[in-house]
């Protein structure tokens, strides 16, 4: 699919050299489903092996009105997710996200452009006051990146997920904005 370059959301952005930020769309699906079966990628996500452009295509197109995602591009080539979804009625003021970064692109500056990007949206569009998300405690890389904007741990979620035969360990971490 082809790019135009998007203007950064986030004020302070300093993107990597052709990177752009986009909405996601349907076209994604052969991308997304590529990214999403790297071993790199999945071993930091909730997600299994082997999934499907289709799959990925009805997920796409049923995505509920609170979710926002936007993908990561180089060469036309999606190196990056992240998804925020925005929570409703009493916890209206929070909103959760995950997210990943190809295992060719990693140490780039793709994950820090990728949350400076929803930062900005649950700050200055949603009005967002407390952000939420879970990393396994084994990802030192993504932890110190979340650390380095403002997260904080608050628990342990023990035997949090099964992934590559046994169990294992995330944090709850959260951003609360003052």
């Amino acid at each position: 699919m082809s790019d135009s370059q998007s203007i950064p959301i986030n004020a302070n952005a300093s993107w990597p050299h052709g990177l752009n930020i986009r909405a996601r769309c349907a076209a994604d699906a052969t991308d997304m489903a590529a990214l999403h079966n790297l071993p790199g990628y999945r071993f930091g996500t909730l997600r299994t092996p082997y999934h499907t452009q289709e799959q990925i295509r009805k997920g796409i197109e049923s995505q509920p009105a609170n979710f926002i995602s936007l993908v990561a591009v180089i060469d036309e080539r999606i190196v990056g997710d992240i998804g925020m979804t925005h929570f409703s009625g009493r916890r209206s003021h929070t909103a959760n996200f995950g997210m990943g970064v190809h295992d060719g692109y990693r140490e780039r500056g793709i994950g820090s452009a990728l949350i400076g990007e929803i930062l900005a949206i649950a700050d200055n569009w949603y009005n967002i006051k407390r952000l939420e998300l879970t990393v396994y405690t084994d990802n030192e890389a993504a932890i110190r990146l979340y650390r380095k904007v403002g997260f904080e741990v608050e628990g342990t979620h023990r035997d949090f997920a099964f992934r590559d035969g046994r169990y294992v360990d995330a944090y709850t971490m959260a951003r609360i904005r003052n």
